[in-house]
């Protein structure tokens, strides 16, 4: 168990996999907003991929370590990965991107990281909150697995698993040029070609959080025939890019409704949504077809 002292703008538990093939019920899949990322951060500890960690949106986490654990002296086995936030442990700067001896009783503090967005905190054994619909992750739309992280929340620890930690010390990954892939969506016809998406920068504006993002430059200007038609809702998922009336795109992130009433001009490659949950207010992105 470890108690959480501070919480910072927000602290979700998540997963990876999320709750896939429940669109048909109005269940999105939710999970980490950067799958690699936390992936990663369960490798470094010894963790099976399944395990929750904690996502950590701009730093400010602080949490209070047991005083023992299984009779031994070492309060947890942590790895801190995503967004480079400066870690301290008992008053001690520590390294990301390699797994890091917790002392029984010391205190983990996280700052804010210089770049990206979400933090990924793993701990050996895992947050063992209970699942709901086969996940721990938290959907913070839907409402579903536990709820959003606050100060003095205890957060469970699985017992470690039978693997030993793996003696590894990883460089961060380099940092993403705001690039994402797409291709062109069920709905590009409806606006006056795609050229104007993806042939300029687009700017990620403060209206962001783990549905996805809004992005600020010039009106997609809708196709002849197009102007003023209403759609009605359709499926949407992960890296969809919604136009709403204004004409500037959103981007859907791990908590998108499964469902959208606005046109879909293009999807970003699952492989890049990792990367755009990453992305702060200010950043510059490009679409390449």
């Amino acid at each position: 168990m470890i108690t959480v002292l501070a919480a910072g703008p927000q602290t979700t538990v998540q997963d990876v996999r999320g709750r896939p093939g429940r669109a048909d019920l109005g269940v999105g899949v939710s999970g980490a907003a950067d799958r690699r990322a936390l992936a990663l951060a369960n490798r470094l500890v010894g963790n099976d991929a399944s395990a929750a960690g904690l996502e950590i949106t701009l730093g400010g986490f602080a949490a209070a370590f047991p005083t023992e654990r299984s009779s031994t002296p070492i309060g947890g086995v942590v790895a801190l990965t995503g967004a480079p936030a400066p870690l301290t442990i008992g008053g001690r700067a520590a390294d990301p991107y390699r797994p890091v001896a917790v002392p029984a009783g010391a205190e983990l503090r996280l700052g804010t990281p210089p770049t990206g967005l979400r933090s990924y905190l793993a701990v050996r054994g895992g947050i063992a909150v209970e699942p709901v619909l086969g996940s721990r992750a938290t959907d913070v739309v839907a409402g579903l697995g536990p709820a959003v992280v606050t100060e003095g929340d205890e957060l469970p620890v699985g017992p470690a698993p039978a693997r030993p930690v793996p003696a590894v010390d990883l460089a961060p990954p380099p940092r993403a040029d705001g690039t994402l892939r797409v291709v062109l969506g069920p709905r590009a016809d409806w606006f006056a070609g795609p050229g104007l998406l993806l042939h300029r920068p687009w700017t990620v504006t403060d209206d962001l959080n783990r549905v996805g993002f809004r992005l600020d430059g010039p009106e997609l200007a809708r196709a002849e025939g197009f102007a003023g038609v209403e759609l009605p809702s359709e499926g949407v998922i992960r890296g969809s890019v919604q136009v709403p009336p204004s004409g500037r795109p959103t981007v859907f992130l791990a908590d998108h409704p499964v469902t959208g009433g606005y046109p879909v001009i293009a999807v970003v490659l699952d492989a890049d949504t990792d990367a755009a949950g990453q992305l702060r207010p200010g950043e510059q992105v490009r679409f390449r077809l």
